[in-house]
C-alpha cells in the first residue's frame, strides 16, 4: 500500500535527492570523510522517519477499517487507542461523527417501525367503520329489495336507524381522516400558528358547539364555568380544536346522566382550562400513555360496533396543539371524600410569558 502512496513516492524520491546534493557538496567542500557522514547520518535519518511514518500510516489504515466496518453495519465503533497528538484529534472527531450517525440511524429505524405501526393502527381503524358501513348498506338494500314496495312502517323505522348508523360511521371516517391529518402537518411544522390575545370563554364556546347533539344523544349534561376577565396569548382556532378533542374524550368515557364539565381560571402564572367528568376514570395502567398516538386503553366509554372509543388520536392532537402554543396539558382523575375515583380531569395551561 505505501509503495503506490504518489504522495509518499514524492517524499522518497525529494529526501534522496537532498541527500545526494548534500552529500556532493560535503565531498566538494571537506572531502570524502564528511561526505561518509552526511551519507550515513541521512540513511539514519531516513530510517527514523520510514519508522515514524510506517507507523502512522499503520493507524490511518486502523481508522479506515473501524470507518469501513462501521459504513457495513458496526455501529459499536470505538476509538479508545488513539495517543495523543494530529490522529487523535482526528479520531476523536471521527468518533463524534459515527456516534451521531449511530443516533440519527438508530432514530430513521425507530420512526420506520413507528410508521409502519401507525399504518397498521390507522388501516384497522378505517377498515372497522367502513366494514360496518358496507355491512349496513347492504341490509338496508336486502330489506327493500325484499318488501318492495310493501314496506311497514316498522320496516322504515328499522331503515331509518340503519341510516343513522351509517351517518354515525361517516362522521367519524370524517373527523379520522381530518385528525390524521391535522398530526400530519403539525409534525410537518406546515401549520403556523397565531400568537395573539385569545377569550377563552369564545374558545369554550366554539369547542363546545359542534358536540351539542352528541351530548343530547348521550344524555350527559355540560357544565361551563369561565372567570370573568380571563385571557392568554395563542391561536384561538386551534386552542379550541385541542379543547374539543378533550371534551369529546371526556363525553365517550361519561355514563348516561353524567356531567362533564368545564372550568376556566387565571392565576399569576397561567390561565387554566380543566375538563373533568363523572365517568370511571383513567386507570393507572393508562394514566402515562393517554396522549400516546394509537394507544388504546382498557376503559373503553361506550364503546360499540358503530361507535368504537378510543382510537387514541384526539388527546394526542390535543396534545400537539397545545404544546405547539408553549402550553401544557396534563390528565389524572378527580377523586372523592373517600379517596375513590369519580371522574377523569385534564388541565390545560398556557403560561404567561411575564409574571
Amino acid at each position: 500500500m505505501l509503495s503506490r502512496n504518489r504522495e509518499l513516492r514524492r517524499f522518497t524520491a525529494t529526501y534522496l535527492l537532498l541527500t545526494a546534493l548534500l552529500a556532493a557538496a560535503a565531498l566538494i567542500i571537506t572531502g570524502p570523510q564528511t561526505a561518509l557522514w552526511v551519507l550515513g547520518a541521512s540513511v539514519v535519518l531516513g530510517a527514523v522517519v520510514a519508522w515514524f511514518t510506517r507507523k502512522r500510516y499503520q493507524a490511518i489504515a486502523g481508522l479506515s477499517n473501524r470507518l469501513d466496518e462501521c459504513l457495513h453495519g458496526e455501529r459499536n465503533v470505538q476509538f479508545a487507542s488513539a495517543c495523543e497528538g494530529e490522529l487523535a484529534v482526528l479520531s476523536n472527531e471521527i468518533e463524534k461523527l459515527l456516534h451521531r450517525l449511530t443516533l440519527t440511524a438508530e432514530q430513521l429505524d425507530a420512526d420506520r417501525e413507528l410508521l409502519a405501526n401507525s399504518l397498521a393502527d390507522i388501516s384497522h381503524q378505517l377498515k372497522t367503520p367502513l366494514t360496518s358501513l358496507a355491512l349496513m348498506t347492504e341490509l338496508v338494500r336486502k330489506r327493500i329489495m325484499e318488501r318492495g314496495t310493501d314496506v311497514t312502517e316498522q320496516d322504515l323505522v328499522a331503515i331509518a336507524d340503519r341510516l343513522r348508523a351509517i351517518e354515525v360511521l361517516e362522521d367519524r371516517i370524517t373527523w379520522l381522516v381530518s385528525a390524521l391529518l391535522k398530526i400530519a402537518r403539525l409534525d410537518a411544522g406546515t401549520i403556523k400558528l397565531a400568537c395573539e390575545l385569545v377569550d377563552p370563554l369564545g374558545v369554550v364556546q366554539e369547542a363546545v358547539a359542534p358536540l351539542a347533539v352528541s351530548f343530547d344523544l348521550a344524555d350527559v349534561e355540560l357544565s361551563v364555568d369561565v372567570q370573568p376577565d380571563c385571557s392568554y396569548r395563542g391561536d384561538a382556532a386551534w386552542s379550541a380544536e385541542a379543547l374539543r378533542n378533550v371534551v369529546k374524550n371526556c363525553l365517550e368515557h361519561t355514563p348516561a346522566r353524567g356531567t362533564v364539565r368545564i372550568r376556566v381560571t387565571e392565576d399569576a402564572l397561567a390561565c387554566r382550562i380543566v375538563v373533568t367528568d363523572t365517568g370511571p376514570g383513567i386507570s393507572d395502567k393508562d394514566l402515562p400513555h393517554v396522549f400516546e398516538r394509537f394507544y388504546r386503553g382498557s376503559t373503553d366509554g361506550r364503546a360499540d360496533a358503530v361507535n368504537p372509543a378510543g382510537i387514541g388520536i384526539g388527546l394526542a392532537l390535543a396534545q400537539s396543539l397545545v404544546t405547539a402554543q408553549n402550553g401544557t396539558i396534563r390528565a389524572g382523575n378527580v377523586h372523592d371524600a373517600n379517596g375513590a375515583t369519580v371522574g377523569a380531569r385534564f388541565e390545560i395551561a398556557f403560561f404567561k410569558s411575564a409574571v
